[in-house]
């Protein structure tokens, strides 16, 4: 028994020891840093105080300051570089990019194939996929895409129609309803299917879509291996998605891809894009093709980035708004003015003229960028002539978006919602790297434009049509859900809309 007592004090003296040993990486190096604890490393905070991305945001803030360019970090045991200078984030994003290609986060293309999309993917199978998926986004593509989106639009217009009356306002929960929107244009524009989000509130498309994004495999047992140790996690066969949603998935890709293939349909939507590449998988081009699992995992990632940011974001402006009637004003006598322009219709023209409306969704971004830590895993050592600035392999790096985008150096008064931020000359006077809701460089988010479209035409409906005004059930300021990694608004979003005479 003695024996036993011996190896496990030995055994736990190593573990603490090498934890230590881990733990003081940046202070043998010299680089400021906060004190971490023992286990947490310095994430102590998340998920139950503190949102991931304003720990990264105060992170930022507290060290931009200093001599070095990046400050020291530990995600659990993970030594972590989260990045100060704007010239190191160009860097990081740009400019050497060949040393920071990839993410470095979980993904199991065997055991979870839904992970496996060009979000998470690596190396050589990352720039084969990102070089045959880039072409489904052109703006031409987009442009096919268009009339399903105002399609969509004109379905939501509806619904907000009969669940308001004119002179009169009504409170609903606008999140909810902007994300039923979001559902129906990435599911016909995804699997070109009529999900019904908009007509059904208990749609399953909706459901799943919350599911995938809220609720974890092992009960949240997991994460620290999953997203601490992302390589170890692949090895032990761990899985991110639950299994009700992945098995969603892939019947609704199964049976879409089936459908098409034996009735020959074309849509012109990014199914259609999908579909292309795996015939010629199929026929043994495996050059240009796609594999099934390849096409599910991508359509999985482009309904979730697409359902939720957006109408995250879409949320995110409609309570700005709110709280900025001048700016309200202002966006409506823009969309009225471009719609008379073209017979009263959405064209893909004249949402393209409607400046304002981008430049709101865009500063929206700035203060709610939905995924608001960008991250990196140094590939090989970062050695450039500035010594100051080395990393070494293997080291995560992390570009607090959150926190360049509340630097009052690069936007004054950085609480205060203001559109005219994004004016040509304005987002020209700025350096590069400073708005960053879609990542920046070669790695940066392939469906931005598509994002903002939808974003555009959703938000341009509602304006025109509706008011919005703060109520006694609106949460200012907004509290965020501090568990999830994407920024969103804890109970959604409560505003009293009116309808307005056209």
């Amino acid at each position: 028994m003695s024996l036993v007592l011996t190896l496990i004090a030995l055994l736990v003296s190593l573990l603490l020891f090498a934890a230590r040993r881990r733990h003081g990486y940046w202070q043998r190096r010299g680089i400021p840093h906060d004190v971490p604890h023992p286990v947490y490393g310095n994430i102590k905070d998340w998920p139950k105080k503190r949102h991931i991305g304003k720990i990264f945001r105060d992170y930022y803030l507290k060290y931009k300051s200093s001599d070095y360019p990046f400050a020291g970090f530990y995600f659990f045991f993970s030594r972590t570089a989260v990045i100060t200078d704007l010239e190191l984030v160009k860097r990081v994003m740009i400019k050497d990019f060949n040393h920071f290609e990839n993410r470095g986060i979980f993904y199991n293309e065997i055991d979870d194939p839904l992970s496996a999309s060009l979000f998470s993917i690596e190396g050589q199978k990352w720039r084969h996929l990102r070089h045959k998926l880039t072409p489904t986004f052109t703006s031409g593509k987009m442009k096919n895409m268009f009339p399903i989106i105002v399609k969509v639009g004109e379905e939501m217009d509806s619904i907000f129609s009969a669940k308001t009356t004119a002179g009169q306002g009504q409170i609903l929960e606008v999140v909810d309803l902007v994300a039923r929107y979001t559902s129906d244009v990435i599911g016909n524009c995804a699997f070109g299917l009529n999900c019904n989000s908009l007509q059904d509130p208990k749609a399953e498309f909706v459901s799943m879509g919350k599911k995938a994004i809220i609720e974890r495999r092992y009960g949240g047992l997991l994460d620290f291996l999953i997203f601490g140790f992302p390589k170890l996690a692949r090895r032990l066969r761990l899985k991110v998605n639950v299994q009700e949603v992945e098995d969603f998935y892939t019947g609704i890709v199964r049976s879409t891809i089936d459908h098409r293939l034996k009735t020959k349909e074309k849509r012109n939507d990014f199914m259609d894009s999908l579909i292309e590449m795996y015939q010629k998988e199929q026929a043994g081009n495996t050059e240009d093709g796609l594999s099934f699992n390849e096409i599910l995992a991508q359509a999985f990632i482009f309904f979730l980035a697409g359902f939720e940011t957006s109408s995250t974001t879409m949320g995110f402006a409609l309570y700005e708004l709110a709280l900025n009637q001048d700016i309200q004003d202002q966006l409506r006598a823009e969309i009225n003015e471009v719609l008379a322009k073209h017979n009263n219709e959405f064209t893909y023209e004249g949402l393209k003229e409607m400046k304002y409306v981008e430049q709101v969704i865009m500063e929206t971004l700035r203060k709610y960028p939905v995924l608001a830590h960008l991250t990196r895993m140094t590939q090989t050592d970062f050695s450039p002539e500035d010594p100051k600035q080395f990393i070494a392999k293997g080291t995560v790096v992390v570009v607090p978006a959150l926190g360049i985008h509340y630097d009052p150096e690069i936007y004054p008064e950085p609480e205060k919602f203001k559109p005219e931020r994004f004016t040509d000359e304005a987002i020209a006077a700025r350096p590069s790297c400073t708005w960053l809701p879609f990542g920046d460089g070669p790695r940066n988010c392939i469906g931005l434009r598509f994002g903002l479209l939808q974003s555009c035409v959703g938000l341009a409906y509602l304006i025109r049509g509706y008011k919005f005004t703060v109520c006694p059930e609106t949460q200012i300021p907004i509290k965020m859900v501090v568990k999830n990694v994407l920024l969103s608004a804890e109970n959604g979003i409560h505003l009293t809309v009116e309808k307005l005479s056209k």
